[in-house]
């Protein structure tokens, strides 16, 4: 239990420095009464605010039925206390939140301790449609024991998401690990069946979703410094959905994927924020600003990266978890790959010979921590921002080139082009701005945000570790404009708000090869546009709406209408479809005619060693051009919420 509370006894310690600052040497000492009273107060003061929630929200899933079943309760509080000392506006705030999913009780043999079996794998040397049992692969001189790697509790690598298509598969262990540990990343991935009901009673106290100290110092200059001190969500941008500026909280896409609010799905993180505010001012003779703003944001955290869903979760965002852990069961224990052997066996792999050895997860240092500049004003009809951060990537990237063994030879070392992976985290610069314009002529708001990056890194089969660098452009262009539709509702305009997000890899590698095409899967450049439209009737308790998002490169398209009725004050239901459509999983080189272990792996006479041939497969690398729509075209759903506030 006392790894449990780690994240609750650092705030505590935060929260006493902070109090002592506050409450401290600038007016005396303070008796321990008046401090607690302070803090708290009687809960009769209109200066302390406590409410909450209650929901439930129950999705059903095309094919595989309960997807969700989760009850959530949340509490807020806000105390207010005034004045203290050299300061102003002292307030804390509380939102804690606990939520049980019983979707792993209800549907365990779907997503809880029953879920997977026994799988066959392609073997199309035998014809179109052979396949093999797990562990029945080529058994090359190094192989793997099924006795330590059973054939159970498993499913085949995307077969939730597509046909099979004679490429690269292999077994995915699905429960929960402290039913089966196959493929839990250490640090990372590695989620026990209560960590799954109760997400948020985890080693980082989750249950706290904020906890911080508010307070103002006022200048004789007239100018205020407020800082807030504590675990908090930091909004960086103007637009929602996709992120440009807003990334200093990592976001849980194993909630909800990418649908979610963004409110509801940031993991709010131990955060330092000032913001020094200028009011008017006048920056040169003649430009004045009529508000001014800078601000600091510290991220002291420890290190935490995005949530993308382990395998054996409903929400995994691309299905990248399925893939890691299916990768570090090959590593750990070994196992069957579909068609590798000359692009056609299926062969089986022994342990420490390809998939993913481990996640390198940055310990706790202020080199590891991020730390965040912004210059923020209004300038007439012009809100804008300038920014600047420096942070570790929440995303995971693979780095080849690791030791790995020669099933062949039995020779340890790295091998160029080998798909034996870390995970890590690299550390990116990021630089960008923002603006937002209302026009009153055409009564429309319009927003722009822009961020370049310096140090992501791509998966590249090009490259002889399977990875490279890139600098990135991001940038979205939205606009919100309320409509009169008289035909639909004489009284109440209707929301229309579109946005256009747009990514750009600037060293982006590609080339045709022999037998298809290697290098960087992610697009070079992309598009993704999305539209919201919605109404409202019954003085606005009643409010249908329609949300569209489309991948212009990948093809495809999610389409949600859903109507949320306030039934009383209290009371709200919310009923959603989501809907895919368009294509689905895109093939891409899999590394299968890479080469590494020359000549044994060779694909024809004469192929060089650890360079791609590039044949293609859907698996693992066609996730990244078909993106989160795209992998996601076999998970329509249902979506029913309610929730009783309080």
């Amino acid at each position: 239990m006392q790894t449990k509370t780690k994240g609750l006894k650092i705030w505590c310690y935060s929260l006493a420095w902070g109090a002592s600052l506050v409450l401290g040497p600038a007016t005396g000492a303070i008796a321990e009464e008046d401090l607690r009273d302070r803090l708290m107060g009687p809960f009769t003061d209109d200066s302390f605010r406590l409410n909450g929630s209650l929901e439930n929200a129950t999705f059903f899933r095309d094919d595989r039925g309960l997807s969700k079943f989760r009850n959530t309760l949340q509490l807020e509080a806000e105390k207010k206390l005034g004045d203290a000392g050299i300061f102003s506006n002292v307030s804390w705030n509380a939102v804690l939140r606990g939520t049980y999913d019983g979707v792993y009780d209800l549907n365990k043999d779907e997503f809880g301790r029953d879920a997977g079996g026994a799988i066959r794998l392609e073997n199309r040397v035998a014809g179109p449609d052979a396949t093999v049992a797990h562990g029945n692969g080529l058994n090359l001189p190094f192989s793997f024991d099924t006795s330590n790697h059973p054939n159970e509790g498993m499913i085949v690598l995307g077969e939730n998401l597509h046909d099979v298509d004679g490429g690269v598969s292999f077994g995915v262990p699905v429960r929960p690990c402290d039913v089966d540990s196959r493929g839990c990343i250490d640090g990372y991935l590695d989620k026990t069946t209560n960590e799954l009901r109760f997400q948020e009673v985890n080693d980082r106290a989750d249950y706290i979703r904020e906890l911080y100290l508010d307070f103002d110092y006022n200048f004789d200059n007239g100018n205020v410094l407020s800082t807030r001190l504590g675990k908090q969500q930091v909004i960086w941008g103007r637009t929602d959905l996709f992120r440009v500026l807003d990334v200093i909280n990592p976001v849980d896409y194993s909630r909800n994927n990418i649908y979610a609010e963004l409110e509801d799905v940031r993991i709010p993180m131990w955060i330092l924020k000032s913001d020094y505010r200028m009011g008017p001012t006048e920056v040169f003779e003649g430009l004045v600003f009529d508000d001014l703003n800078f601000s600091v944001v510290w991220n002291f955290d420890k290190f935490r990266p995005h949530d993308i869903g382990q395998c054996g979760q409903p929400n995994v965002i691309l299905d990248a978890g399925c893939f890691f852990r299916g990768m570090n069961t090959l590593w750990e224990e070994g196992g069957t790959v579909s068609n590798f052997a000359n692009g056609v066996v299926a062969t089986d792999f022994g342990p420490g010979q390809i998939g993913i050895r481990e996640a390198d997860m940055p310990s706790w240092s202020l080199s590891n921590t991020q730390l965040g500049f912004k210059l923020e004003g209004l300038y007439r009809d012009f809100g804008f921002s300038l920014n600047a951060l420096t942070y570790r990537s929440h995303l995971p990237s693979l780095r080849g080139g690791i030791p790995a063994q020669n099933p062949f030879t039995g020779e340890v070392r790295p091998w160029p082009g080998l798909i034996a992976f870390d995970i890590h985290f690299p550390r990116v610069n990021l630089l960008g701005g923002s603006v937002d314009y209302y026009s009153q002529g055409i009564d429309t708001v319009f927003r722009v945000e822009y961020a370049h990056t310096e140090g992501e890194e791509f998966a590249n089969t090009l490259e002889d570790r399977l990875f490279s660098e890139s600098n990135v452009s991001r940038a979205v262009v939205g606009a919100d404009k309320n409509i009169f539709i008289p035909l639909l509702n004489e009284r109440r305009a209707f929301l229309f708000s579109g946005q256009l997000f747009g990514q750009h890899i600037h060293e982006h590698e590609r080339e045709e090869r022999e037998l298809g095409t290697a290098g960087i899967p992610d697009w070079e450049t992309n598009w993704i546009a999305t539209l919201l439209i919605k109404g409202w009737w019954m003085n606005d308790r009643l409010s249908p709406q329609i949300l569209a998002a489309h991948d212009g490169k990948a093809e495809a398209t999610a389409i949600a209408p859903g109507i949320e009725w306030l039934v009383s004050d209290s009371f709200k239901v919310t009923a959603v479809a989501n809907f895919k459509v368009g294509e689905g999983a895109r093939e891409f080189d899999d590394c299968r005619t890479c080469n590494p272990f020359d000549p044994f792996t060779a694909a024809f006479p004469g192929q060089e060693p650890a360079r791609s041939a590039g044949l293609e497969g859907y698996e693992p690398l066609g996730r990244f051009r078909s993106g989160p729509i795209g992998m996601a075209q076999e998970e329509d759903e249902i979506q029913l919420t309610v929730r009783y506030s309080f």
